[in-house]
C-alpha cells in the first residue's frame, strides 16, 4: 500500500474543499472497492478523504411520496428499516441480499452507486425506481446517472449525498448471484409507480440498462407471462468462465419473470 494523507471532515463541505483542493484525492465509505484497490497497489491516491464523520449523510426519511436514504446509510440498516420496507419493500429485500453480513454491515449505498460496479446490487433498483440522485451541487435522474462500466455523472469534486427513491405501486427483485463472489450474473428489477413501468437489468452486461421490450409489454399487462416470451439480445452482454453472454441473455428473461412474480 502507498503512502497517503489522511483526512476526516465533519461535513460535506469540508469533504468538498479537500476534494477540490487535492485531484488525486479519493472518497472512502465503506471502502469494499478502494481499500482493497489500495492493497494490491492498483491505485495511489494523494489522499484519502474519509466521509464516515459526516452525520448529514446518514440516515432515512419518508419525504412526501418519496424515501430519502442518505449516501453513508449501510445495507443493513437499508434492510431492516421499518420505514423502507412499509414503503418500498423490494428495496429492502435488495439490500437483505447484497453480499455477505460482512458487506452489508459496512457497504454504503452511496459508495456503491457511486462506483457503479456493473454487477453490483443499487444500481438496478436506482434506475429501476426512477430515483434522484442527491449531490454537493445538483439533483440528478438516474436515467442521466449510469454512464457505463464504473462511471457515472458525478464531476470531480462533487460528493453523492442522498438517493431519493419515488414510492411505487409495486416492485420487485430478482438475481441469480455467482456462488463463490456473490455478484450479481444477471438480475432484474421491476416496477409500476409515478416513473412509469421500468424494467432494469443489472449485472448481465458492462452496465444497468433498461429493458425497453419488457417495459412495454408490462405497461399493456401486469404479469410473468408478459415477460416470459421477450428474449434478451447476446450481443454487448459478458462473457466469462462463469458464465456465456447467452446464458446471462437467458438469465435475464427468467430474472425478470421472477421479479415481476415478487411484485405481485
Amino acid at each position: 500500500m502507498y503512502d497517503f494523507a489522511y483526512h476526516k471532515p465533519a461535513s460535506v463541505a469540508d469533504a468538498v474543499k479537500l476534494l477540490a483542493a487535492d485531484p488525486d484525492a479519493k472518497l472512502v465509505s465503506g471502502g469494499h472497492t478502494l481499500l482493497p484497490a489500495l492493497k494490491h497497489r492498483l491505485n495511489k491516491p494523494s489522499s484519502l478523504i474519509d466521509l464516515s464523520g459526516i452525520a448529514d449523510l446518514k440516515g432515512i426519511k419518508k419525504v412526501g411520496n418519496s424515501i430519502v436514504i442518505g449516501a453513508l446509510t449501510r445495507h443493513v440498516e437499508v434492510a431492516t428499516s421499518d420505514v423502507v420496507t412499509a414503503a418500498i419493500p423490494a428495496l429492502a429485500y435488495m439490500a437483505s441480499h447484497i453480499g455477505d453480513v460482512q458487506v452489508r454491515n459496512r457497504g454504503t449505498i452511496g459508495g456503491s452507486v457511486s462506483n457503479n460496479d456493473p454487477a453490483a446490487d443499487y444500481p438496478g433498483a436506482v434506475l429501476g425506481l426512477g430515483a434522484t440522485i442527491h449531490t454537493s451541487k445538483r439533483k440528478i435522474a438516474a436515467d442521466d446517472f449510469f454512464q457505463g462500466m464504473f462511471t457515472t455523472a458525478l464531476e470531480a469534486d462533487e460528493i453523492l449525498t442522498a438517493i431519493e427513491f419515488p414510492i411505487p405501486e409495486k416492485a420487485g427483485y430478482a438475481k441469480m448471484k455467482n456462488p463463490a463472489s456473490r455478484y450479481v450474473m444477471a438480475g432484474a428489477f421491476v416496477s409500476k409507480g409515478p416513473m412509469g413501468v421500468r424494467v432494469v437489468i443489472n449485472g448481465a452486461g458492462p452496465g444497468v440498462f433498461r429493458q425497453s421490450a419488457m417495459e412495454t409489454a408490462l405497461a399493456a399487462s401486469w404479469a410473468p407471462g408478459a415477460v416470459a416470451g421477450i428474449k434478451q439480445d447476446a450481443d454487448g452482454l459478458n462473457s466469462d468462465i462463469h458464465g456465456s453472454a447467452e446464458y446471462r441473455a437467458h438469465l435475464v428473461g427468467v430474472m425478470a419473470k421472477r421479479a415481476v412474480i415478487a411484485a405481485g
